[in-house]
């Protein structure tokens, strides 16, 4: 079983809440918009850490992290990026490899809203962890928590972490 904790848009600002509930995390996963290297740095420090750069990411961060991320978590199959829309809304650049070839599960952010949908058309379960930082329009700032084992996705947990 690998235990995940699931952020996107911090937008440079890194709750301390975040350490206490990402504790028994085994990895974490940043779908974009670090804001700054050094948020990123100290998230890689407490746990090990993937991520892709957003919009608001500068050239530090796009050097470390790509844009799209592809990996196996276990048995599943993992894409996340930053801008990548959601089940019947995909973006353009992603379109039309997740109708060729999905994957098990699709993370992004970029939109401030959180989501977990299951998208049947192609056996695809998209999460967006919504928004832990203090910048955007949300307002309440959310994280995730899941846990994969072999090739099953469970647990799925949402958490607040207050007013922006």
């Amino acid at each position: 079983m690998t235990r995940i904790g699931l952020i996107s848009d911090t937008h440079s600002y890194l709750d301390d809440a975040v350490f206490k509930h990402f504790d028994k995390c085994d990895e974490i996963w940043h779908a974009g918009d670090f804001g700054m290297l050094e948020l990123a740095d100290q998230l890689a420090a407490f746990k090990p850490t993937r991520g892709v750069y957003g919009n608001i990411d500068g050239a530090d961060i796009r050097r470390v992290y790509p844009e799209h991320l592809r990996f196996k978590c276990e048995d599943v199959d993992v894409w996340m990026t930053h801008i990548g829309g959601y089940p019947d809304r995909y973006s353009p650049n992603v379109k039309p490899e997740i109708y060729t070839n999905p994957p098990t599960l699709f993370i992004t952010g970029h939109s401030h809203i959180l989501k977990a949908i299951y998208d049947k058309k192609i056996g695809c379960l998209h999460l967006n962890p919504g928004a832990a930082g203090k910048h955007g329009w949300h307002k309440v700032r959310t994280l995730m928590r899941f846990s994969i084992t072999g090739d099953k996705i469970h647990d799925l947990e949402v958490i607040e972490l207050g007013g922006r």
